[in-house]
């Protein structure tokens, strides 16, 4: 039959399914070749927190969307245009995340009675008036996937693992994506069973072929190349974008790259990437708890390398107590922190912004240190660096606070140019014959302390958690030496204000009213900005990577606005360091904690509330 051609700004697209039913893969797979076709996309892979729920269970079900379009974006889209759902609970779990009038690929053939049953569906399911708001495409996946490999010796189990690959042809018929990216990577992938690369590529192909003659099926939908900045892209996720940036900033600075780490989700993929990559001056430690992770990273900086370790909000807690040794001995030490839901244990597979205040204050006494946040999946690159900048210049310890979300999805990343990139080689001191060394002199300008490297003749000095006294570093009990080492910490994190980027303002640089954010409401919010300026409204956006402390204009900034709407994925915890810092402006705080990015239209109807 001839099929229609229509063109589209943008497409959101979801797959859902078993945990072994390879969505992840599946959208991965959609997201390169989005990539490769020069779209721009923002992804949003969701895992189940359960390790090995049951199989068809609606606590099991696991998804991935991704949106990719012609025009900048931020957002992985709030509601799909297409929903691949791989068997009951799939549907049941996502239905919420479908756009009225959307489609929906319903694999048929996992409709049994007991998938039925564990989803708590009855046989009647899809006549529920819910799904009359949807199209739905009854596909029996597995039957047609068994279909396309008959020719081929595989064992049933095998042959059930390929139907992703159907469902991901289908998907890029409908949306005018080539297979040449997948198939290439399938040819990669199973190179050592030509077997298992026939088998994949048959049903990729398969797939691709049954949407092409479908009757159900009758316009095909193209979104044309973005026009993004020119320049070397490349895709990147946020976890790896961290890695790449720490194994960059040690390049920098001339460092061995140590990272000592407990497994933990969602931060284990640092762990995992920064392994692979030991020729590149990297060494890592799987340690059997978080104290003895970050303590060895501790003592890697004491020894003159970068010491790093990475974690999430429950090893926060535990790191707490070496994470205040490094605060008085004053070491360099990046803590990479990828917050997820909480509290205590909490939903580990999923995220939210609620380490700022652990952050910044959960440690005993004062003791002041740096917090930085990236706010997309490609600044993990550039924060990173930006922390091992700091963390070296000022002597201190520099917590980089991601999350879930941002490190799991994925954006098109431009390559940066190296030639561009600071050189953070520090100066260590060195032993003057007749000259005492004093481990606690400090630079005028940031006020750090020199790092000496230990074993160095005529550098001899003593470092632990017992109060140093000024200069000599020996243990001191005088009160009016505490209060000056205090006031010197306190000092050296206020002078980084002046060290770091200003807040810089997106639309108007005075009005009524600004949005400001921190992490991974940047997208969420750049968009609603923009559909409001739309309808006729006057909003200006600002984003702090800088939170401890802040950049020394941001006072400036605020005094040009009446009001300041701050949405966060907490309870309101940059709400409180604002109003401690600027308490005669006026914040009002727009909270979530359910575990899932902001969706658009969600902020934007709460934005409106206060307009």
């Amino acid at each position: 039959m001839s099929k229609t051609k229509q063109t589209l700004d943008s497409i959101t697209v979801r797959f859902a399914g078993d945990s072994g039913d390879g969505m992840q893969l599946a959208g991965d797979r959609l997201t390169d070749v989005s990539a490769v076709m020069g779209n721009d996309f923002v992804t949003f892979p969701d895992y189940p927190a359960e390790i090995r729920a049951p199989v068809g269970s609606l606590g099991g079900v696991s998804s991935f969307q991704i949106r990719f379009s012609q025009s900048l974006i931020f957002t992985p889209g709030d509601e799909a245009d297409v929903l691949v759902a791989m068997n009951p609970a799939a549907l049941k779990v996502n239905v919420k995340n479908i756009r009225k009038g959307g489609l929906v690929i319903v694999n048929t053939s996992a409709f049994t009675e007991t998938n039925l049953k564990r989803a708590s569906a009855t046989a009647d399911f899809l006549q529920d008036p819910i799904f009359r708001e949807f199209t739905i495409l009854s596909v029996p996946l597995g039957e047609l996937t068994r279909s396309a490999l008959k020719e081929l010796d595989l064992k049933n189990v095998d042959a059930e693992r390929c139907k992703n690959f159907f469902a991901l042809g289908v998907v890029c018929w409908l949306y005018g994506r080539k297979l040449e990216t997948t198939l290439e990577w399938i040819e990669e992938k199973f190179s050592k069973s030509a077997e298992l690369v026939q088998a994949n590529t048959a049903v990729l192909k398969a797939g691709y072929t049954y949407a092409d003659v479908s009757e159900l099926l009758p316009t095909q939908y193209f979104v044309p190349k973005a026009k993004l900045e020119p320049g070397m892209y490349r895709k990147i996720v946020g976890n790896d974008a961290i890695s790449i940036g720490l194994i960059t900033g040690a390049h920098l600075a001339g460092k061995t790259l140590f990272y000592g780490s407990y497994p933990i989700t969602p931060a284990t993929e640092i762990l995992q990437f920064l392994a692979a990559h030991k020729s590149y001056g990297v060494k890592t430690y799987q340690a059997e708890d978080e104290i003895a992770a970050i303590g060895a990273a501790l003592g890697a900086s004491f020894a003159g390398n970068l010491g790093v370790t990475g974690t999430s909000g429950p090893g926060m807690c535990l790191k707490s107590e070496v994470l205040n040794l490094a605060v008085v001995v004053e070491l360099p030490l990046v803590i990479v922190d990828v917050q997820r839901g909480g509290p205590s244990t909490g939903i580990p597979t999923k995220m939210e912004q609620g380490d700022l205040l652990q952050s910044v204050f959960g440690r005993n006494s004062n003791s002041p240190l740096v917090v930085l946040a990236l706010k997309t999946p490609g600044d993990g690159f550039t924060m990173a660096v930006e922390a091992v900048r700091l963390a070296i210049k000022y002597m201190t310890p520099v917590i980089l606070l991601s999350d879930g979300f941002l490190a799991n999805s994925s954006e098109p990343w431009k390559l940066p140019e190296i030639e561009k990139l600071p050189d953070l080689r520090p100066k260590h001191p060195e032993a003057v014959p007749g000259k005492t060394f004093f481990p606690y002199s400090r630079d005028p300008q940031t006020l750090a302390r020199p790092w000496a490297i230990p074993g160095t003749p005529g550098l001899e000095h003593r470092v632990g958690g017992l109060s140093k006294a000024d200069q000599t570093g020996y243990v001191s009990y005088d009160p009016e030496n505490q209060q000056k080492m205090v006031n010197f910490r306190a000092e050296k994190i206020r002078r980084i204000a002046t060290d770091i980027p200003p807040v810089e303002v997106r639309g108007p640089g005075s009005g009524k009213t600004l949005v400001l954010g921190w992490g991974s409401s940047y997208g969420a919010i750049f968009q609603v900005i923009n559909d409001l300026n739309k309808d006729g409204h006057s909003l200006s956006q600002a984003h702090l990577n800088y939170l401890n402390p802040f950049p020394a204009n941001l006072g400036e900034i605020l005094n040009k606005f009446e009001q300041i709407l701050v949405p966060e994925l907490n309870m309101g915890q940059l709400l409180v360091l604002l109003r401690y810092e600027f308490p005669n402006k006026k914040f009002i705080g727009i909270h979530q904690m359910n575990g899932q990015p902001f969706k658009v239209h969600v902020l934007g109807q709460k934005i409106r509330e206060y307009l």
